[in-house]
């Protein structure tokens, strides 16, 4: 059954802690705080005694409104035995850096005099508008001939290899043509110990920034790639291209690719995208300044956020459908600065777990590790993970 929620943003000002006294109507610009039933200040040792609460925060702009305010929330501590309109609440931790793929081509079972060929297919939401399928480019060698004496078909010196690939994918696209773009533009390549050829992708350009209130100029985006490595010559016939080739080396993902979350400008989206929801009146966004009035934001640049969402039901659900068959409910976020640069989170989460219970965090920062590998010629220093 489909749902719809009306969303509200809490963005908690920079150094700004949550309320600890007063009540709603006690709300400077700006403050974030719980409040019991009665419109007092909730905390964590008596908001689990209220029959509900709400989330409120201070407005610049308080003509003909009040404070911004959810609607009410119903929590239930102990997990069981008690009537929670809450559906799920969770924390998407602020992780202000994406991680890039990470890609190791192990195995190679290649015979002297074998050609060879590597293709590497990237995707993303910019590059997909550019390149069918993918940009996709593939390299060719020939292994080199081996000194073997009576045995022509030993395998090839994998070191040898990898750095001939390595030469090949690091060369400078063919001609002056600028849509000749060359393997460099999106990755790097390393040579892991004689053993592994490590594909790295690239943190991907960012769009500029219109400046333009109404423009949605924060945008998701992340670069994944797949990797084939085949005996034979390129084709471009199989756009799978493993269905229908020889695979002669292991592609394995060691990291995947992620999307950074809780950055300042995608806050900032937000409050843009759920303002109508949370304004008294004049609730459009228009690209003159004289029609915002009433538009306020909180968040600070540079400023990496943690983000708390609590979906919940009308307490009376008798109120606010909009048919038998779709239940309206309600979405609330609250953007805070991150746990690990200020104490605000922490001051969140106590709060709302003696209210709801038990906090789900909904991801974790992927972190990256640095190891140094030898191989037989060279010493290089690698990043790697495990996969997320």
């Amino acid at each position: 059954m489909a749902d719809f929620s009306l969303t509200t943003v809490f963005v908690v000002p920079k150094d700004e802690a949550i309320a600890s006294t007063g009540n709603t109507q006690d709300l400077t610009a700006g403050k974030v705080g719980f409040f019991k039933s009665d419109y007092a200040v909730a905390t964590a040792g008596n908001i689990a005694a209220s029959p509900y609460f709400y989330v409120a925060q201070g407005r610049e702009n308080t003509y003909l409104q009040g404070t911004k305010r959810s609607d009410k929330i119903k929590g239930c501590p102990s997990g069981s035995g008690c009537n929670s309109n809450v559906t799920e609440w969770y924390k998407v931790s602020g992780c202000p850096t994406a991680a890039n793929q990470i890609t190791d081509v192990t195995d190679f079972s290649v015979q002297c005099g074998d050609t060879l060929t590597l293709t590497l297919r990237a995707s993303s939401s910019y590059i997909n508008t550019l390149y069918f399928n993918g940009f996709t480019r593939s390299v060719t060698v020939q292994a080199p001939c081996c000194d073997c004496g009576s045995d022509p078909c030993v395998d090839v010196d994998t070191n040898a290899l990898i750095n001939q690939l390595i030469g090949k994918l690091t060369a400078q696209a063919p001609g002056i043509n600028p849509d000749n773009i060359s393997f460099n533009t999106f990755y790097t390549f390393e040579n892991i110990g004689g053993t592994i050829l490590r594909i790295t992708g690239k943190p991907l350009t960012k769009y500029g920034q219109p400046c333009d209130i109404a423009a949605f100029p924060f945008e998701y985006d992340r670069m994944s790639f797949r990797t084939f490595v085949y005996s034979g010559p390129a084709t471009t016939a199989d756009f799978i291209v493993a269905d229908s080739c020889n695979i002669v080396a292991n592609s394995a993902i060691t990291q995947r690719s992620s999307y950074a979350s809780g950055q300042s400008a995608e806050i900032a989206q937000l409050e843009k995208n759920f303002y109508s929801y949370q304004a008294g009146y004049l609730k459009h966004l228009y690209r003159m300044n004289g029609y915002n009035e009433n538009f306020e934001s909180w968040v600070s640049n540079g400023v990496t956020y943690d983000s708390y969402y609590i979906k919940f039901n009308e307490l009376d659900k008798s109120a606010y459908q909009w048919g038998d068959y779709i239940q309206e409910d309600s979405t609330v976020i609250i953007s805070a600065p991150n746990a690990s640069t200020s104490g605000i989170a922490n001051l969140i989460e106590n709060v709302l777990e003696a209210a709801l219970g038990t906090l789900v965090n909904g991801n974790a920062c992927i972190t990256t590790t640095t190891t140094t590998s030898s191989a037989p010629t060279t010493t290089t220093t690698s990043s790697t993970t495990q996969i997320p």
